[in-house]
């Protein structure tokens, strides 16, 4: 007889942003001459900068000459891509990463997800409420977690993340965690991290053998100086931690995919006699098993990305997601709404000071704006929404009149 793996009957009934589209497309049904601004799902709206563009329709001329053709590429990635990504987000930095501890993927959902693929069923795993809900999903199911009660999984360690510690917890509270997730700038609170509370957990992962797996995906929108842009500025990162990157946000490549995983050489794990097993290895099989890696039009993009062109138009399409955030923080304050986020984050965390779905439908049904309910990303995260400053400059300021007219 044929089993299913039982472990999905545990996730919540419905993905969050499935969910979310579910009511969106009802309201649509109901009122089909609305206008709805999506300020919901982290989706970017503005269109490839010109050096990514101008790289991938010159890839695209190279695959239709045979003596340009690329086929299968490296799995890991193409040099190219692996040694700009190397050189600028981290050595040009003064951090020490090199260009073959680089795996190039098609994004770093996919490797947030896959990376526990290396690790026992029997770890403990410890993640921040609010949360991206791909850290919990995939965990449970690969079978790490009890049932779901009261919006919490039995057997993941959640640390609160809320206004009393700046949505940034300390490892006093991951207790014998063995692997604990964190992303900074935060999605979904978009709090960040200074460098001396991203230490506390580098050290204290370090003392108790643990891991950190540090998802990145937003350190372009840093703009604070002194903030981390990568957990290896901290001592010792190399020997505790996997850091995700992501050219989604970076350079607008959600519909392109790719990014990278950063594994160490010498970071590791233990076999159940206690041996070290290190970690890099295993990815690279994981990924030459599984993976036939990013398309070579892809990453030539991505290596765009890296030239001077290019950092200064990535640059400029992230300012402007910052200035939408930055009106509509200014618009919610005034209203007398506590916001978190935006500055150095793409999201807007409100509190709402009340139910979190309740408040999605009324701004849904009153003003035709989708935001993202908190309580979708933990118990915690009841009582707030999450804005996205991805979308037009018109639509923002739109969005911001219709808000103001209903609150």
């Amino acid at each position: 007889m044929l089993h299913v793996n039982e472990n999905y009957s545990k996730i919540q009934a419905s993905y969050l942003f499935t969910e979310i589209a579910h009511r969106v497309s009802a309201h649509q049904a109901a009122n089909p001459d609305a206008k709805i601004i999506r300020l919901g799902i982290g989706d970017v709206t503005e269109p490839l900068c010109d050096a990514v563009v101008k790289a991938m329709h010159k890839a695209v001329d190279d695959e239709a000459a045979r003596e340009n053709f690329h086929g299968y590429g490296p799995e890991q990635g193409y040099a190219f891509l692996r040694e700009k990504a190397s050189k600028v987000d981290f050595q040009d930095r003064g951090i020490d990463i090199a260009a073959d501890e680089i795996f190039i993927s098609d994004g770093a959902k996919c490797d947030c997800g896959n990376i526990q693929e290396l690790f026992g069923n029997d770890v403990k795993i410890a993640v921040g409420d609010p949360v991206y809900p791909v850290y919990v999903d995939t965990n449970v199911m690969a079978g790490r977690t009890g049932a779901n009660e009261g919006g919490r999984y039995g057997g993941l360690t959640y640390l609160t993340c809320d206004a009393s510690n700046g949505f940034v917890p300390g490892p006093e509270a991951a207790g014998d965690a063995d692997i604990v997730y964190l992303c900074y700038p935060n999605n979904p609170t978009g709090a960040v991290a200074t460098k001396a509370q991203l230490q506390k957990w580098v050290d204290w992962a370090n003392d108790r053998k643990s891991l950190i797996l540090f998802d990145a995906a937003y350190e372009a929108f840093i703009r604070t100086p002194g903030i981390p842009h990568s957990i290896y500025e901290c001592e010792g990162a190399r020997k505790c931690a996997i850091e995700f990157r992501s050219y989604s946000k970076t350079a607008g490549f959600t519909g392109v995919r790719c990014g990278y995983t950063v594994v160490p050489k010498g970071l590791v794990a233990f076999a159940s006699d206690g041996s070290p097993v290190e970690l890099r290895p295993m990815w690279t099989r994981r990924q030459t098993t599984k993976f036939n890696g990013a398309s070579y039009i892809t990453q030539r993009g991505a290596e765009a990305i890296y030239s001077p062109e290019g950092q200064a138009q990535t640059k400029a399409t992230i300012d402007f997601y910052l200035e939408n955030g930055r009106l509509m923080k200014e618009a919610l304050s005034a209203l007398g709404y506590e916001v978190t986020g935006g500055g150095n984050s793409p999201y807007l965390w409100v509190n709402v000071k009340g139910d979190s779905w309740e408040f999605f439908d009324k701004l849904l049904k009153e003003a035709n704006v989708v935001t993202t309910p908190g309580a979708g990303f933990g118990k915690a995260g009841e009582g707030y929404i999450r804005i996205s400053s991805f979308n037009s400059r018109a639509n923002v300021l739109e969005a911001v009149e219709r808000i103001r007219k209903v609150l």
